[in-house]
């Protein structure tokens, strides 16, 4: 438990909260058809079933999943919210997943149908990651790829292993993390334009982290406004393949070290 409270904040709520519904609806005590996004039900019923906005994002496949997908979804999601340079506080980080949330709701279950998010949201995490480590080195079962590549191999994965249909609605993560990319890097740096996602101040208060803080780094400490605790340097990535989390099947996982 000690080590559960001392990460952050917002990974490890989701994270618990994957856990708990998955192992709930895999074991009997609720049904999936609660938990599922499906559009008519969510707008077509008195009262309106909102939750499934935000359920559909902690359901894993079954099998080896319930332990594999929370297990790498906390991986990335610490990694960026530890130490990625764009987040300078809890508050930053908790936009970019609200915003990463409602882009993958509008395509994985607006355009695709999908039913469940985790995988998209996993992949967009690798995305903002392999954005933030270009040319890390990381390993993919026996290749060594740059972590630029990585996000690419995990949907070419999917789609053999799995099928067209689920690597349409993983690549929707990736294009919810590039588009978060383009409007808080791409376009105000490059295309001269206005963040229009800066964290709301009412954002910053609920997570109280207007006080400077330090930060471990590889070559030092760097100081912030987000009011986070000191941070151990980053260590080796991790890695994992979508395409091994089917619905009904799981291959051997394996995991990527960075070198």
């Amino acid at each position: 438990m000690d080590a559960f409270y001392a990460a952050p904040p917002i990974t490890r709520t989701i994270t618990a909260c994957v856990v708990v519904t998955s192992l709930a609806v895999y074991g009997g005590i609720v049904s999936s058809t609660t938990i599922l996004f499906y559009l008519p039900w969510i707008f077509g019923s008195f009262p309106p079933q909102l939750w499934r906005l935000i359920t559909a994002f902690w359901l894993t496949k079954p099998k080896l999943s319930i332990v594999l997908d929370p297990y790498f979804l906390f991986i990335y999601g610490s990694q960026l919210e530890r130490e990625s340079t764009r987040f300078s506080s809890t508050s930053d980080f908790f936009v970019y997943v609200a915003f990463i949330h409602v882009v993958i709701v509008a395509l994985c279950g607006g355009i695709f149908g999908g039913l469940t998010f985790l995988q998209p949201l996993t992949l967009a995490f690798v995305y903002t990651f392999a954005q933030d480590n270009l040319d890390r080195r990381v390993s993919l079962f026996v290749f060594q790829i740059r972590a630029r590549y990585l996000p690419y191999a995990m949907l070419l994965i999917t789609f053999i292993m799995e099928s067209p249909g689920a690597a349409w609605e993983q690549v929707t993560g990736l294009l919810a993390a590039h588009a978060y990319e383009f409007l808080t890097r791409i376009w105000p740096t490059v295309g001269g334009g206005r963040n229009y996602l800066e964290t709301p101040r009412f954002v910053k208060a609920w997570f109280s982290d207007n006080s400077p803080a330090p930060r471990a780094r590889g070559y030092g400490t760097a100081f912030n406004a987000g009011g986070r605790q000191p941070v151990p340097a980053a260590g080796p990535a991790s890695g994992w393949s979508s395409a091994l989390s089917g619905w009904g099947t799981r291959g051997p996982g394996r995991r990527l070290g960075g070198e």
